[in-house]
């Protein structure tokens, strides 16, 4: 339906509105593309070995990324060390109530942090899908503890409900 423009300013307004409606459709092309050349780091900013900057995407509906999120979430918190609170409401809102009332007892039988089963925190992290079934996913997370050729490093299987994406339990893989 063709509408016509009566003045000078309803021209701009009109041009303005196929200019942003246009920049939208391109927007998100344009937002997959990678640099052919090493973005500037910051001081102390972490960057592969060898070869252009990592690129990190995710999956709301994805209950293994949803499990990154949560450590990788979890262990910068633990890492800044200056915010008890952050962490009690990662617990929450990743956690189911049973999950969380499980991490309590162990953290108060153990004396030890009840997600990462350590009382230190870990310096890389790596979560992987390990299998899945009977409404549930389980990722496997890869905790290193030191850098190195000889860094301890020690897995924790975590068991997630599919229909609500919240973990519902962690083990450690002995």
């Amino acid at each position: 339906m063709p509408t016509r423009v009566r003045n000078r300013r309803g021209l701009i307004a009109a041009s303005a509105l196929a200019a942003a409606l246009s920049l939208a459709a391109v927007t998100p092309a344009l937002a997959g593309t990678v640099a052919s050349h090493p973005a500037p780091t910051a001081p102390g900013a972490a960057r592969p070995a060898s070869g252009p900057p990592t690129a990190v995407q995710g999956d709301p509906r994805s209950v293994t990324q949803r499990v990154a999120d949560f450590y990788g979430a979890y262990i910068d918190t633990a890492w800044d060390g200056s915010d008890p609170a952050a962490a009690r409401a990662l617990k929450a809102f990743y956690l189911s109530a049973d999950a969380r009332r499980k991490v309590a007892a162990y953290e108060a039988r153990e004396h030890a942090d009840g997600i990462l089963f350590a009382q230190n925190v870990p310096v890389k992290w790596k979560v992987a899908y390990a299998g899945s079934g009977g409404g549930h996913a389980t990722s496997r997370v890869t905790l290193t503890w030191s850098d190195g050729r000889n860094a301890q490093v020690t897995k924790i299987d975590v068991r997630s409900d599919l229909r609500t994406r919240r973990i519902t339990d962690l083990k450690p893989v002995r």
